[in-house]
């Protein structure tokens, strides 16, 4: 390639609208739909495609944008180089694209994209691709056949099927209203072609404000041919401006997600009430039971039941494991262990391999060795547990002073009573026995038996010594008051 010679593609996305429709603080494309940003899905679709270059066009809250955009790149989601250039007022699509055209001068073609449509895929836009170099096409763009196509600019062709224009809804006539076959908003130019048509575009409507459809008509009325990929799944093109939409997209996306864990050999029970989000990953023959929640990066390996009401984030879990109506963030739970029913396993906390954490128990950046066990009624904070460990049902670790976070460590096959209270800092050695109920504040030595309670006494009558309690008088013979 000669030296200034236009590289062969790049990507513009256009992110520039305030999104007051939304009623939010949030910019819109950074809400989430599959738990990362509208955006993400639009760029990740776009670094597919090998663009030499992504531009991305930033308005209202650029700087937040900009900043969620470059996190992503780094993050590894999306290779190709960043560009950003910023529309000051928004003045309409076809400004946005204007505001770029230093940018886009660089490339022989450029696809443009809404950064408000997460569901576009790669597929759709390498076949767009294709079809406008297979064609020689000045302009090819997406569109798709709805059920209801009001809000959306209407495909009018000629009677062999030639794309004559996009009328949009405000002003197309009745005859017109009937077009099923809509534009999606997401386009391929012949960058010359573009910069060219783009200076017949004038301003329209009451905002005076540039549209990129116009540059269709503009481009045929010069001789130039337009074309159109016709999409087999009109979700696709569907625009988020609304909480209403953006619960649409996210319905949309997840049953993608759903389809494709069911295809890998994932048993997904009700997908009507499970939810996956992008980065999660699950083995196979895994079962996801009803009211699962798997989000962030997920990872859950093979032979694993899951659910029913689980919500776990950014957490791995290792083959052959049961997780039952459990709270799980961002901890580890290795293979063959089982947790719940209503456990609450919580960061930088690693179980098992086959470990047991039971009902009503929590962890906090604890370490719960090979096959120890907490099975009920406890909290084990900051802890060390090592393998073959028993916590009996009621057990705390006092791992925090008013000041600072103490640890305990639990030597292997160390024995803790019931209802014990472990006051950290302190060492439980290996195969110690701590009787149940006590209260144990210093180091028990490896083996021994620790006792840290009051000596019990039996008083040989109670109602002599006053001490006849309420729920003792109908044994006593007595009337309750």
């Amino acid at each position: 390639m000669k030296s200034g010679q236009a590289r062969e593609l790049g990507v513009l996305v256009l992110a520039a609208g305030a999104g007051t429709r939304m009623a939010s603080a949030t910019p819109k494309v950074l809400h989430p739909v599959g738990g990362r940003p509208m955006i993400f899905h639009v760029l990740r679709a776009a670094n597919a495609l090998k663009p030499a270059e992504i531009g991305v066009v930033v308005g209202h809250r650029g700087d937040e944008v900009k900043a969620a955009c470059e996190a992503m790149a780094k993050e590894g989601g999306v290779a190709r180089p960043l560009t950003f250039v910023r529309q000051k007022e928004p003045k309409g699509s076809a400004d946005a694209v204007m505001t770029s055209l230093s940018f886009l001068k660089k490339f022989k073609t450029a696809v443009v994209l809404c950064a408000d449509a997460p569901l576009i895929t790669y597929e759709s836009l390498y076949a767009l691709l294709r079809l406008h170099q297979e064609q020689k096409n000045q302009v090819t763009f997406l569109t798709a056949r709805v059920r209801n196509p009001r809000g959306y600019g209407r495909v009018v062709r000629s009677p062999l099927g030639e794309v004559l224009r996009i009328v949009e809804d405000a002003v197309a006539s009745s005859k017109e209203l009937l077009i099923s076959e809509v534009n999606s908003g997401v386009y391929c130019f012949e960058t010359e072609a573009l910069a060219a048509a783009l200076k017949s575009v004038s301003p329209k409507g009451p905002k005076k404000e540039f549209f990129l459809t116009d540059v269709l008509e503009v481009a045929r009325a010069g001789g130039g041919r337009i074309g159109a990929h016709l999409l087999s799944s009109p979700e696709e093109i569907g625009g988020v401006n609304t909480r209403v939409q953006l619960a649409e997209a996210q319905r949309h996306f997840n049953r993608r997600m759903l389809e494709r864990l069911m295809l890998s050999g994932v048993t997904v029970v009700d997908p009507a009430s499970t939810y996956v989000d992008a980065d999660v990953e699950v083995g196979r023959d895994s079962v996801i039971w009803p009211g699962t929640v798997l989000r962030g990066k997920t990872k859950i390996s093979r032979d694993c039941v899951v659910g029913p009401h689980c919500l776990i984030d950014d957490s791995e879990v290792g083959a052959e494991c049961e997780i039952e109506m459990s709270r799980l963030l961002r901890c580890r739970v290795l293979e063959k262990s089982k947790v719940g029913p209503f456990a609450h396993i919580r960061p930088d906390s690693v179980l098992g391999p086959r470990a047991r954490v039971g009902n009503f128990s929590e962890l906090k950046a604890t370490r719960l060795g090979a096959g120890s066990k907490v099975n009920h009624l406890s909290y084990v904070g900051d802890a060390d547990v090592k393998e073959d460990v028993n916590i009996g049902a009621g057990t705390i670790t006092c791992n925090y002073d008013g000041r600072a976070k103490h640890k305990t460590t639990i030597e292997a096959k160390a024995f803790i009573g019931s209802n014990t209270t472990i006051v950290a800092p302190l060492r439980v050695g290996r195969g110690a026995l701590v009787a149940a109920g006590s209260t144990i504040d210093a180091d028990v030595p490896a083996g021994a038996l620790a006792f840290g309670r009051a000596r019990q006494e039996n008083k040989p009558d109670r109602a002599k010594d006053g001490l006849l309690l309420n729920g003792d008088r109908k044994a006593a013979g007595g009337r309750h008051a």
